[in-house]
């Protein structure tokens, strides 16, 4: 019986690859059987990514992505889709946050994350979906939105609103593609444990912080591979325009 969990002979890329949910991603989506194309703008990081790959005799390239540069857009999906074959699965991970008080917020901070966090992820995902129309061969785009795009959080109001375009944008996408059998899905993730935030949970205040989770614990990247290839692979071929909120059931206290 055939895994339908597989995505064998299959190109994805993943955005924001350099470092914590991005590069597990791929990791995960290499293991499932796909060839890679790992983007971001730190290429030294996506270097070291290659190699774990191809070390357990995955397939991955590195490509330099600048999401806020249409131009660094096109050429990486131009140049992916030449190397590795027409992108089936995108996981539309680049992000970023600032995180301070409403009042404090300066228009720099602003333009910052909704460039990375929106309009990159709109740009992205608007030229592979151009590809895979042209293509004709369908594909699943998963785009990581937040806990936090749904629910209020302190101090990540900017962060918050851009996630939550990231959930409309992938209920439209959903919408007006579902015609080329593309699928639009989202991922909403909780608190997940990364090298950017490690130290806080480590630290007293961030366990008297997790204290307060529903389930008392942090995520680790893992907790998200099932959703993750759930939406990426044919064993989603029903899903289309959902957002699952994988928090551990944090939003249910918050």
């Amino acid at each position: 019986m055939s895994n339908p969990f597989s995505l064998e002979g299959q190109t994805a890329l993943v955005t924001g690859a350099s470092s914590g949910l991005g590069r597990h991603f791929a990791l995960t989506l290499a293991k499932a059987g796909a060839r890679v194309a790992v983007c971001a703008r730190r290429t030294d990081r996506l270097k070291e990514l290659v190699e774990e790959i191809e070390a357990f005799d995955g397939r991955a390239m590195a490509f330099s992505m600048d999401v806020t540069d249409h131009d660094s857009i096109v050429s990486a999906i131009d140049g992916a889709e030449t190397e590795l074959g027409a992108t089936r699965v995108l996981v539309n991970n680049a992000g970023t946050t600032v995180t301070k008080k409403i009042v404090d917020f300066t228009v720099e901070d602003y333009d910052h994350v909704m460039d990375t966090n929106l309009r990159g992820a709109w740009l992205v995902a608007q030229e592979v979906g151009r590809k895979m129309i042209v293509h004709g061969h369908g594909g699943s785009i998963v785009n990581i939105a937040s806990m936090a795009g749904i629910h209020t959080v302190r101090l990540l109001s900017v962060y918050g609103m851009s996630k939550s375009g990231v959930v409309h944008m992938t209920r439209f996408m959903a919408q007006e593609w579902a015609r080329y059998d593309i699928r639009v899905n989202a991922i909403a993730p909780g608190y997940i444990e990364t090298e950017l935030n490690a130290d806080f949970f480590a630290s007293e205040k961030g366990q008297e912080f997790v204290e307060r989770f529903l389930r008392k614990r942090v995520g680790k990247p893992a907790d998200l591979d099932g959703v993750l290839l759930l939406l990426a692979s044919g064993a989603s071929d029903f899903v289309t325009g959902t957002v699952i909120e994988a928090d551990d059931g944090l939003s249910l206290v918050m």
